[in-house]
């Protein structure tokens, strides 16, 4: 008897053990079903396609005929068209408050010798008069035959004041790289007001980039370019040169602004309307009546309905892709 029960002992477990695995199958398949009950809930069918739309924000300055800013407008002075088509806004207000991410890129190449004290001078002021301690930021960009981060973001006007001081001029001239680089790297993770102010001749030499690929990252960026001429033609008078022109170009199509000062010590007073037109601005958003997500660019267009006003706006942006 006790031989008998031995030898069914393997046998005894056996069956446990495919009992468990029958078990274990069943529970499977009951997980699996479920599983592929959920997929077909929630599985976009082609009938109920899901389009994502972004939305669009745009920061603006208004001027009257005489370049005063005008800081009184209402919703209903405005319209925005994108592509040329007409866009509902679904946010308006007057921004005078908004956070400042600032990078100063400075031309430090061997043909603004002679202007370099001044631009350090008007830079310093401008940092001063402008960076809010707790409140906004600023990294200081150098560019001559390479491409030099001197300063990272601080709020401290000293600490910035003290890395533009120190820089010294000398090489070539890689301002589209520059451009490029500060876009990508350093700007184009940060929100708010993003501001490029580039005091340069505009007489690129060096860069591997191009125009198109510094203006194309600047719109990806967000980021508002105001440059300041260094020329000599500009200083003393003489008829503008090709490289302003590069130089307005830049500032337009991003909604910022270019000046060019008849000599050195004018630069100064260009800083001085940069820190006003930043606390100066409006803001809108409206969703793209274009739903595609292909990465094209759409152009922006901003009307108001008040004669003899000019708004200063972005040209456009990079749609999303995917």
């Amino acid at each position: 008897m006790k031989g008998t029960i031995l030898r069914l002992v393997p046998f005894v477990a056996l069956l446990i053990v495919a009992a468990v695995c029958l078990s274990c199958w069943d529970a499977y398949q009951s997980h699996t079903k479920v599983l592929a009950h959920e997929h077909e809930r929630t599985a976009p069918s082609p009938d109920n396609l899901v389009v994502h739309v972004d939305l669009v924000n745009v920061l603006f300055t208004v001027t009257d005929r005489k370049g005063k800013l005008v800081t009184d407008l209402a919703l209903q002075n405005l319209k925005v068209y994108e592509d040329n088509k007409p866009q509902t806004i679904t946010n308006f207000a007057r921004e005078t408050e908004l956070p400042l991410t600032i990078a100063v890129l400075i031309d430090t190449s061997s043909s603004i010798r002679d202007r370099f004290r001044f631009e350090q001078e008007a830079a310093i002021d401008f940092v001063y008069k402008t960076l809010r301690p707790r409140k906004d930021q600023a990294l200081l960009i150098t560019f001559d035959s390479a491409v030099e981060l001197v300063q990272d973001y601080t709020d401290h006007a000293a600490t910035l004041a003290k890395a533009i001081w120190q820089v010294r001029p000398g090489g070539g001239t890689k301002m589209f790289d520059a451009i490029h680089l500060a876009c990508q790297e350093k700007l184009m993770s940060e929100t708010g007001r993003k501001i490029m102010i580039l005091i340069s001749d505009g007489d690129d030499n060096l860069s591997l980039g191009t125009f198109t690929g510094a203006l194309e990252m600047a719109h990806k960026s967000d980021v508002s370019i105001y440059a300041i001429s260094t020329n000599s033609s500009g200083f003393f008078g003489f008829t503008a040169p090709k490289a302003d022109k590069v130089l307005k170009r830049l500032a337009e199509e991003t909604g910022g602004r270019a000046f060019f000062p008849f000599k050195a010590e004018d630069l100064s007073a260009s800083f001085q309307d940069i820190s006003a037109e930043l606390r100066s601005q409006y803001s809108l958003a409206y969703r793209s009546s274009n739903p595609a997500r292909d990465g094209t660019f759409r152009s922006i267009k901003i009307e108001t309905d008040r004669r003899n006003l000019k708004v200063k706006a972005r040209k456009g942006y990079y749609a999303a892709q995917g």
